[in-house]
C-alpha cells in the first residue's frame, strides 16, 4: 500500500513525486486514482511510453505524459518563480533522457531553465560559446556521461553551485555510469555536488533546496522550530 504524502509541498518546498518504474500497473492505478482525490500537483518519474500505455484509459487521461523524459504530471504545476534560473548543461544527446528529466522536474516545480545540450570534451569550442549563457545561470547542473569530463571542465570555468549528474552512457569500463560516478566525486574541482547515476529528479530537487535558500537569505526553513 502506497502511503501518500500529502503534507510535503508545505514541510520541504516540493510536492510529492511517484516513482514508477518499480511498481505494477495495478499499484499505479491506485495510487493515480488515490491522488485524483487529494488534487495536489504530483510528478510521476521514470514513466515509460510502454508502462503509460499498459494504464487503463481513465488513468491515462489524468496524466500529462512526457516520452521524452520519461515523466508525467497530475493536477498542473506550481505556479512559475519570478526569481532564478538553471542551466542544465549535457555533454552529448546521448544524455538527452536524463537531461529532459531534470528539465521536466523543475519546469514542474516552476523554475525556469535554459537546456544547453551536445558541449562535451570532444569540442571545447561549443562550450565556450555557451559560456555567456551559462555564466547568466543561478545553478548549473552538468548532465555527463563516458568520463563526465564535463563537470570538471565547468567546475573551473563556473561560481554558481554546480550540480553534477553522471549519467549511465558509455561502453566498457564506462558502461552502467560508474566510471561517470567516480569521475566526478574523484574531481579536483572545488564545491562539486553529485547525485546519483541518472539521477536527474534528484539535482533539480537538490537545485530547488538551493534556490529556497537564497530566498529566504539562508535564515530558518518556514517549517523550522
Amino acid at each position: 500500500m502506497h502511503v501518500h504524502d500529502h503534507n510535503r509541498l508545505a514541510r520541504i518546498g516540493m510536492p510529492e513525486a511517484v516513482l514508477c518504474d518499480s511498481k505494477t500497473v495495478d499499484q499505479l492505478e491506485q495510487i493515480v486514482g488515490d491522488l485524483t482525490k487529494a488534487g495536489n500537483p504530483v510528478l510521476f518519474t521514470r514513466m515509460s511510453t510502454p508502462l503509460h500505455g499498459s494504464l487503463p484509459p481513465t488513468a491515462q487521461s489524468l496524466l500529462d505524459h512526457d516520452p521524452v523524459s520519461q515523466t508525467a504530471t497530475m493536477h498542473g504545476r506550481l505556479a512559475p518563480r519570478s526569481t532564478g534560473h538553471v542551466a542544465v548543461v549535457a555533454a552529448g544527446t546521448s544524455d538527452q533522457q536524463v537531461a529532459a528529466e531534470v528539465v521536466a522536474t523543475l519546469a514542474f516545480l516552476g523554475i525556469a531553465t535554459d537546456l544547453i545540450v551536445d558541449v562535451g570534451v570532444a569540442g571545447l569550442w561549443r562550450l565556450e560559446n555557451r559560456l555567456p549563457d551559462i555564466h547568466t545561470a543561478t545553478i548549473v547542473i552538468a548532465v555527463a556521461g563516458m568520463d563526465a569530463a564535463l563537470v570538471s571542465v565547468l567546475g573551473g570555468l563556473v561560481r554558481t553551485p554546480l550540480i553534477a549528474v553522471p549519467t549511465s552512457v558509455g561502453y566498457g569500463v564506462a558502461k552502467g555510469g560508474s566510471t561517470a560516478l567516480h569521475s566526478a566525486l574523484a574531481s579536483c574541482a572545488q564545491g562539486i555536488t553529485v547525485v546519483n547515476i541518472d539521477n536527474g529528479f534528484g539535482a533539480a530537487s537538490a537545485a530547488v533546496r538551493i534556490l529556497d535558500a537564497i530566498e529566504r537569505g539562508a535564515g530558518p526553513s518556514p517549517e523550522s522550530p
